[in-house]
Formats: C-alpha cells, structure tokens, sequence
C-alpha cells in the first residue's frame, strides 16, 4: 500500500508539471532526480530551475558571441569537415529528411577545440559547468534506467560511456534576422539530437517548440535561468526506447521580433567514439552516419 500511494502520489507530481508548469523540475527539490528522470522518460524533455549555472555566465556568454556572429572574421574559422570545430556558415545544415538548410549560423567547441581570437575564457567556464551537470543529470538517468543501461556484454553503463569522451561538444548558434527567408525554410527543421542527452541555457528568445505523443507542437518556455534537457538518439538507442528523442524544431518568428537575432547554446553530451551502443553499433558509426544525414560530412 505504501508503494502504491507513494507511485500515485508521483505520477501526481509529474501530472502537474506537464499540464501546468511545462515538465518543470526544481533542481533544489528533494524529489528532483525521481521528478526529471521520470518526465525524461515520459516526453524526453524537461526544463530545469534553480540549478548551479549563474544566469550571468550564460547572458555574458551570449553577449561574446553575438560580437563574434556580427564580424567577418568568423569566416577565418570556418570547419574542416573531418575535424567539425569551427565556424559553419549560414545555411550549413539541414535537418535529417528536409530538402531545405536551416536558417542558422552556428560555432562548434570541444574540449580540444581553440576559441576564435580575442574572446575571454568566459566560454571555458561556461562549457565546464554544463559538462559537470551534464555528468551528474546523466548519474540520475543511469540510477533510474532499466537493467539495459547498468550494464551488459554489450553496453557499458552510462557513466563508463563519457569516461574521457573527446566527442562533447558545444554548439553555440546564431539565427540571423529574417530579413529574407526562402520559402518552407525554418530556423531549425524538425529533428531530433544525435547525443546521449542536450543541456540548453534559455535562449535569447522564444521559438523552440516539441512535437508531443499527440502529434501536437507544443512551444517550450524561455526564460532566463531555465535550464532545458532533452533526450538524444543515442540514449534511445542504448535504452531501448526507454527514453524517448523528442522531435523539436526552431520556428520563424513574425512581426517585429522576425527583425531581431536569436542565440542559443546548446551542450551535447557524447559517448566515447568506441563505446557500443547497441549490438553491433558504435557511437562513432553512428555519428559519422548521421553527420552525413544533415549534409555536414
């Protein structure tokens, strides 16, 4: 009866957030880690509040990289594919099935990546801090996860597979303002991510919306200090399903804020290259795969 009352007392909880708060979880809630691993499994999204990143890290980071999007010099660092740090030009990427590229600009940094010249190491910090909850997020997800992911012939556990993984990386993204848009061309398409699991600082502004088990879009709040996560094809693929990828999507705005720039900055968490996934598949199979899917290999 205990456990009965306790589970129905939960999914309460849970209930409430996806009707009333958007899958918002309190990182300082005692029931935080049963709270953000069960709606991970339920949507594959979640938005997280009061967690251990300043808001003036992430608005300071923004503010760096608004500069760097609005000087030529960014083509000084454009990506060499097989290496896939750097700058990627506008129109670099379409989402995987779409016939149009994203109206989209966006940097990748790794661990091993160099900033472009002259910026602080405020991005540094930053990419740190979101690596360090990222690692304890993905400690909740693996103590809460069916017996697939603790472990198997196959498939390590989760905390073994981001053991000195080179393949995390940062993308830091500028939608320019749509002064000009092709026609069916949309920020960012409809997709899901490739990782293990995405940790998004707010964005400058609103647009990101996911498709829920309805079919329905669904727009995602953005306010500042809101921290959102969600899951990757990775993380389906080693749990079986178990955690969903969530299809998204960046939509156009309109009106007078179709005029203005919007940033974002996710942080996607990455396997090692040779961790097994699933039977047979290799994290480093798998993406090189799906690189080419989006046109960036």
């Amino acid at each position: 009866m205990l456990t009965e009352a306790y589970d129905t007392e939960k999914y309460a909880l849970i209930y409430r957030l996806f009707v009333m708060d958007f899958l918002k979880v309190n990182y300082q809630d005692a029931q935080a880690s049963t709270l953000f691993t069960e709606t991970l499994h339920q949507s594959g999204f979640a938005v997280l509040t009061n967690h251990s990143i300043a808001a003036d890290t992430i608005f300071e980071t923004y503010q760096e990289w608004a500069h760097f999007f609005n000087t030529p010099d960014k083509h000084l660092y454009t990506f060499e594919p097989n290496v896939q740090s750097g700058y990627f030009p506008f129109r670099s990427e379409q989402a995987k099935g779409c016939d149009r590229p994203d109206l989209k600009e966006f940097y990748h940094l790794y661990g091993w990546s160099q900033l472009p010249e002259g910026m602080s190491d405020r991005t540094w910090q930053l990419f740190h801090l979101l690596v360090e909850l990222a690692t304890e997020l993905l400690g909740w997800i693996e103590a809460a996860s069916p017996p697939i992911l603790q472990g198997s012939e196959q498939v390590v556990p989760l905390h073994q597979m981001i053991a000195d993984s080179q393949a995390t990386v940062l993308r830091i993204l500028h939608y320019p303002p749509l002064t000009f848009a092709p026609e069916g061309s949309v920020r960012a398409a409809a997709h899901e991510d490739i990782n293990l699991i995405t940790l998004l600082p707010a964005a400058t502004a609103t647009g990101l919306e996911i498709c829920d088990r309805q079919g329905n879009w669904q727009a995602v709040p953005c306010h500042a200090g809101d921290l959102i996560v969600n899951i990757g094809d990775m993380l389906q693929l080693a749990s079986q399903g178990y955690y969903p990828s969530t299809t998204h999507r960046v939509v156009n705005p309109v009106g007078e804020a179709a005029l203005k720039s919007r940033y974002s900055m996710p942080l996607f968490l990455h396997p090692r290259s040779d961790v097994i996934l699933s039977k047979g598949i290799t994290a480093k199979d798998y993406l090189q795969q799906r690189l080419r899917e989006i046109g960036l290999l």
